[in-house]
């Protein structure tokens, strides 16, 4: 039995006694992306206060992939997090849309510190084309209007579930305006060769 490198190279692969496999843990489920300089994340740096659903004027997190980047972008994991009373209930969900009308004004980061650049464009805010939901995240709840049922700070693994081709962006979408800045989100994603 023969196994092979990553390089093509081909060599034995190592059993046990009752002629099970014998791997070794690479250091996590992200540690291959993050240590080849694949892994990226990108987080409002400041509390925003998020647009109408399935607004075309968007406020919130979206990540772009743009036309000819020549990689996927394959989302792992979103987070969000409340800071204060939002303005009333509201379903948050990620939409998708084209990659028009997005700037960059977040700088992803390579996981393995300044170890690569991103291929993608981080907006907190853009007037945007007509996006779809694609996933449904979260409720936000409110009790009496003086009273927040905030959630602790929440992460989503998505675990590869949305792929970004290039001329694509996912967004964040809330079915109400948050109000005043009170919520923040992140992306965790991978790029890899198209």
């Amino acid at each position: 039995m023969y196994g092979k490198t990553e390089a093509g190279l081909g060599l034995p692969v190592l059993v046990d006694s009752s002629g099970r496999l014998i791997t070794a843990a690479g250091g996590g489920i992200y540690a291959d992306a993050a240590v080849k300089g694949r892994l990226f994340s990108a987080a409002n740096q400041t509390p925003v206060a998020t647009s109408t659903t399935l607004n075309t004027t968007f406020t919130g997190l979206g990540l772009c992939n743009p036309t000819g980047s020549g990689k996927l972008l394959v989302l792992h994991e979103f987070g969000y997090a409340l800071d204060q009373a939002c303005a009333g209930e509201a379903v948050l969900a990620l939409a998708t849309t084209t990659e028009s009308g997005f700037a960059a004004d977040i700088t992803p980061r390579c996981a393995r510190y300044n170890y690569a650049t991103s291929v993608a464009i981080v907006d907190a805010g853009a007037t945007i084309d007509a996006p779809v939901i694609i996933k449904i995240i979260a409720t936000l709840g409110q009790g009496a209007d003086t009273t927040q049922l905030m959630p602790p700070p929440t992460v989503i693994t998505l675990g590869g579930s949305i792929v970004i081709p290039p001329g694509r962006a996912v967004v964040t979408d809330t079915t109400v305006a948050t109000g005043a800045a009170s919520i923040q989100f992140h992306y965790l994603w991978e790029e890899i060769d198209e």
